[in-house]
């Protein structure tokens, strides 16, 4: 009796999960016009723009290193811009906490196409214990490096969700001219 039950809060659970439209996320289906592409950034072998290479590849996207080719996509790493903020002080009126703030300018260049302008922010506290001045500032590295790596991610992630949109569109407008013949 103890098995049944199980086993029907389990099949009850499985219909819920799938007729509420839950799935797990995967990587839309790329096409061969965005399995290469060329990246162009503004500090070539900077962290961040090593980060972006990391994340393309695990993504299974080649970077062509011929930057004069015009008929395959564009990655244009713009700018990337550190700010720290104060967010709370010491009694002493020291800073106890910053938040530091990570924004990224990039744009899509995909051929036959426009321009597409991409902006990502990552944010993260960062606690300022003075008793602790030598380890504050590998710990700071540390998380400026997960910032650059999540920043790398968002825009990998934008730039495939960009080309799938793009994709989409030209499906819907090729469909639509075909029926009107």
């Amino acid at each position: 009796m103890h098995k049944v039950i199980i086993m029907l809060c389990l099949s009850l659970e499985v219909l819920f999960n799938t007729s509420c439209g839950f799935h797990l996320y995967s990587n839309p289906k790329m096409t061969e016009a965005m399995k290469t592409i060329i990246l162009d950034s503004y500090e070539r072998y900077g962290p961040l723009t090593r980060a972006v290479r990391q994340q393309l590849y695990l993504n299974g996207i080649a970077i062509n290193k011929d930057e004069k080719c015009k008929n395959i996509p564009s990655l244009r790493i713009i700018s990337a811009r550190e700010s720290k903020d104060t967010v709370s002080i010491f009694q002493n009126g020291k800073t106890a906490e910053y938040q530091i703030v990570l924004i990224v300018q990039a744009q899509i260049l995909i051929p036959n196409h426009d321009i597409y302008p991409l902006s990502v922010n990552v944010s993260r506290s960062f606690f300022d214990n003075p008793m602790t001045a030598l380890a504050k500032d590998s710990e700071q590295e540390i998380i400026m490096q997960e910032m650059r790596e999540q920043a790398a991610q968002k825009i990998v992630r934008k730039l495939i969700m960009m080309h799938v949109k793009i994709e989409g569109n030209n499906r819907y407008a090729y469909n639509k001219t075909a029926t009107k013949h």
